[in-house]
């Protein structure tokens, strides 16, 4: 009886297979259905604008008559970067490289919390000195929305690179088995990435030409 219940107890490895089934593992599936569904959302945000981005009789200023965008594009840039340190980051650390996979994670943290100033200045900018706020008109609505969306997430990446870092520093590092971890939040940060490229793109250079 005994041999009986053990044959028929499932085993850790069976429960392993069972994740596995799919090619992928259970938890980066479940990121990537997450950032699916960011994308959507974003896509939704981003078609707002441009529905209103071009209806007359708004109140004035529109947020593409007052675009600064040789400063957006330096911002833009910074945040381009970060990605490519973030890449730095992980190959660190699959050479198992502590030191560097710190210094890549802070880096792209730093390069991150820049682009955020640089957004912040922008939005300053906005409302201080043209008066354009979040109740101007359903366009600067839309703007703020949009952007402030996408500012907001930078903020998430930011704290989670920074939560990375702090357990680099600890003892035991971040190793193989939290080596998971580190491509999450990769996967998130080239996501906010992507988006920002989307939206510098169809927001800023093409509402401004």
């Amino acid at each position: 009886m005994t041999d009986l219940v053990r044959q028929e107890a499932p085993t850790e490895g069976d429960h392993h297979e069972e994740h596995e089934s799919l090619g992928m593992d259970a938890r980066k599936l479940g990121m990537w259905i997450f950032l699916s569904s960011e994308f959507l959302f974003f896509g939704a945000l981003m078609t707002n604008y441009l529905l209103f981005s071009n209806r007359p009789g708004m109140a004035s200023p529109y947020p593409a008559e007052i675009y600064d965008i040789p400063f957006t594009s330096v911002s833009s840039f910074v945040l381009l970067m970060s990605s490519l340190t973030m890449v730095l980051a992980h190959a660190a650390l699959e050479r198992e490289d502590q030191n560097q996979t710190r210094t890549w994670l802070f880096a792209t943290a730093a390069l991150g919390a820049i682009f955020l100033g640089g957004q912040v200045f922008e939005f300053y900018e906005f409302v201080v000195h043209y008066e354009m706020t979040l109740t101007t008109s359903p366009v600067a609505s839309a703007f703020f929305a949009l952007t402030g969306f996408h500012g907001f997430h930078v903020a998430v990446g930011i704290v989670m690179l920074l939560s990375l870092w702090g357990i680099s520093r600890t003892p035991e590092g971040l190793s193989e088995k939290r080596g998971l971890n580190v491509e999450f939040v990769g996967l998130y940060w080239h996501f906010v990435d992507i988006i920002w490229i989307v939206i510098f793109t169809v927001v800023y250079l093409l509402s401004a030409s």
